[in-house]
């Protein structure tokens, strides 16, 4: 299923999909980079382009920057390439510092956004990145020193757009007050084991809305004001497409059950359901896929190819959620 996108509709050439980048650099932990981990890189990013995607999500602390690091080592032999490809990344959230007794916690200061950005730009060993996204949101947020950020980022064609992670429409609201620009993305946690983002419109006004946890108005705030919603976790670990699911509660097996046989009716994989799922929403979701194993991008890549009627798109949703419509 083909649909122009919010991206596309501001001129960005984006692709349906984005790959996510967080499982390369070897994962999280401290050992130094192999050839092996830059072999899967360039083994992804060619299975990720033959699939027509071109656009890679990162963040500053994805396998504590060895994601990152090793995507530009990939570059790096690969010249060219960079103008051919959309790279994403986000920054704002501070690990755990065990040395000196500092929690995690979230950074939207000018100060340090303009040092993640120029951190990540060294280690993809790129002069600029196409969108930076404030990774999830910071309770100290000051609009007026992002805005400082932002526009210094820009001036220096360092990033080229900006964008936002796991906010509501007020938040977003918020911060795009004190820019000249919009804000393009808002990434967020959707897939079938993460529904709040639909129970909260269909249970607006009734009681049993009280207990979804979802913002209200925040799909329709980025409809309306063309932001590109990106869904991180779109495959929920794959327990709707293959992975054990022992332990799981009925509802999932039951789901699980119905992707498989709508897969095996239209010829298409399971996480082409599971992602066309997504696609077929008005919204013109743009799905952020974490495998780094190549049969599974392939996969994933024929959503695009998947038409899911209204009445398919609601077995799925109301099997998902383990109960009646109210």
């Amino acid at each position: 299923m083909s649909r122009t996108i919010p991206l596309n509709r501001r001129g960005i050439g984006a692709s349906q999909l984005v790959l996510g980048c967080m499982g390369l650099g070897g994962g999280w932990t401290h050992d130094p980079l192999t050839a092996e981990h830059l072999k899967e890189a360039h083994k992804v990013v060619d299975t990720a382009l033959s699939c027509g995607i071109n656009m890679f999500d990162h963040a500053d602390i994805y396998a504590y920057g060895k994601a990152e690091t090793v995507f530009g080592q990939m570059l790096k032999e690969r010249p060219g390439l960079r103008d051919q490809i959309l790279i994403q990344s986000k920054c704002g959230i501070r690990p755990l510092d065990s040395s000196s007794g500092l929690p995690k916690r979230f950074d939207f200061s000018k100060e340090h956004i303009l040092a993640s950005v120029d951190g990540i730009l060294n280690r993809l060993g790129t002069e600029y990145i196409d969108i930076l996204l404030l990774h999830r949101p910071d309770p100290l947020v000051e609009p007026e020193e992002v805005a400082e950020a932002f526009a210094a980022l820009r001036q220096a064609g360092k990033v080229k757009g900006f964008g936002v992670s796991n906010m509501s429409a007020a938040q977003m609201a918020f911060i795009q007050a004190s820019l000249p620009e919009p804000l393009l993305v808002n990434q967020l946690e959707l897939s079938f084991a993460k529904l709040d983002w639909l129970d909260a419109s269909i249970h607006h006004n009734q009681k049993e809305g009280a207990a979804v946890p979802f913002p209200e108005g925040t799909l329709e705030y980025c409809q309306m004001k063309n932001v590109q919603i990106q869904a991180w976790g779109p495959l929920a670990k794959g327990i709707f497409t293959g992975a054990s699911l022992e332990g799981q509660p009925e509802s999932v097996k039951q789901t699980a059950d119905l992707v498989a046989s709508l897969a095996s009716s239209k010829g298409v994989s399971r996480e082409a359901v599971a992602l066309g799922w997504l696609l077929r929403h008005p919204a013109g979701i743009q799905p952020v896929i974490g495998t780094t194993n190549p049969e599974r991008i392939r996969a994933s890549a024929q959503a695009l190819s998947v038409e899911l009627t209204r009445d398919e798109w609601y077995q799925l949703y109301v099997c998902a959620r383990g109960r009646a419509m109210p």
